[in-house]
C-alpha cells in the first residue's frame, strides 16, 4: 500500500477546545505517525504519514473536529515522508 505524508494548518476556534488531543487519538487508532501543535497565531499544526486510506481520513476529520471546536478552515499540503513513528501532541 502507498504511504503518503502531509501536514495541516487548521485555523478557526482549534485551541482550548483540546483539538491536539482529540487528533491524537484519531490518528493513533487510524495507526499514523507524526505530531500536532498549538502555533502562536491560533491555529493548529498536524504532520502526518501512514497508509493513503488512513491519511485520507484524518484529513476528512481535521475539518470537523472535536465537537467544541468550530473549523474555519484547513490547507493540507503533501510532504515527503518524514519516517516518523508513532505520534505525539508537542508543547
Amino acid at each position: 500500500m502507498a504511504r503518503l505524508c502531509w501536514h495541516a494548518l487548521v485555523s478557526g476556534r482549534v485551541q482550548g477546545v483540546a483539538y491536539r488531543q482529540h487528533t491524537d487519538e484519531q490518528a493513533q487508532r487510524l495507526d499514523l505517525d507524526g505530531w500536532v501543535r498549538n502555533l502562536d497565531d491560533g491555529r493548529v499544526e498536524v504532520l502526518f504519514e501512514g497508509e493513503a486510506e488512513a491519511v485520507q481520513a484524518l484529513a476528512t476529520w481535521l475539518e470537523q473536529g472535536p465537537s467544541a471546536a468550530e473549523v474555519a478552515d484547513v490547507t493540507l499540503s503533501e510532504m515527503p515522508l518524514q519516517g516518523l513513528a508513532g505520534f505525539i501532541v508537542r508543547r
